[in-house]
C-alpha cells in the first residue's frame, strides 16, 4: 500500500456563505448530500464552518483524483460522514468511485480544520497502482 496522491485545499467561510444565501436549498441540494445536510444544520454549533470543512474536502478530493468537475463527476459523489468519535471519514460515490478505483486508490483518508473565518480540507489516496 502507498500514498498514491495528496490534495490540499482552503474554502473562505463568507464566500460559501453568499453562495448558499444567493442560491439557497438548491446550491445546498447540489453540493451536499442529504446526511451531510443534517450533520450541518443539526449536529454542529456553527453549521457554516462544518460546511466549509466539507466543501474543502470536496475540492481536495478532486484534487486527489486529478480530475477536476469533469466525466460525469458530482458534487454529491464525495460524501463527508463521521465516526462515532467524530472523526471525518470518506464515502464516494457514482463517477468519483470509479475514477479512483480505475486509478488503484483504496481508501482516501481526510482531515477538516476549521475557523471561524476559513476552512482547510486535506485528502491523502492510498492504494496500488495498477
Amino acid at each position: 500500500m502507498s500514498i498514491l496522491a495528496h490534495g490540499i485545499d482552503l474554502v473562505d467561510s463568507a464566500r460559501l456563505e453568499k453562495s448558499i444565501e444567493r442560491t439557497g436549498q438548491p446550491f445546498l441540494d447540489r453540493v451536499f448530500t442529504a446526511g451531510e445536510q443534517r450533520y450541518c444544520e443539526f449536529k454542529r454549533k456553527s453549521k457554516l464552518q462544518s460546511y466549509a470543512g466539507r466543501f474543502a474536502i470536496k475540492e481536495a478530493v478532486m484534487k486527489v483524483l486529478g480530475t477536476g468537475w469533469a466525466k460525469g463527476i458530482a458534487w454529491t459523489d464525495i460524501e463527508v460522514v463521521n465516526e462515532e468519535s467524530g472523526q471525518p471519514r470518506l464515502l464516494l460515490h457514482g463517477r468519483c468511485k470509479e475514477i479512483a478505483d480505475e486509478q488503484g486508490i483504496t481508501d482516501i483518508m481526510i482531515s477538516i480544520s476549521h475557523i471561524e473565518t476559513h476552512a482547510i480540507g486535506s485528502a491523502i489516496a492510498v492504494g496500488d497502482r495498477a
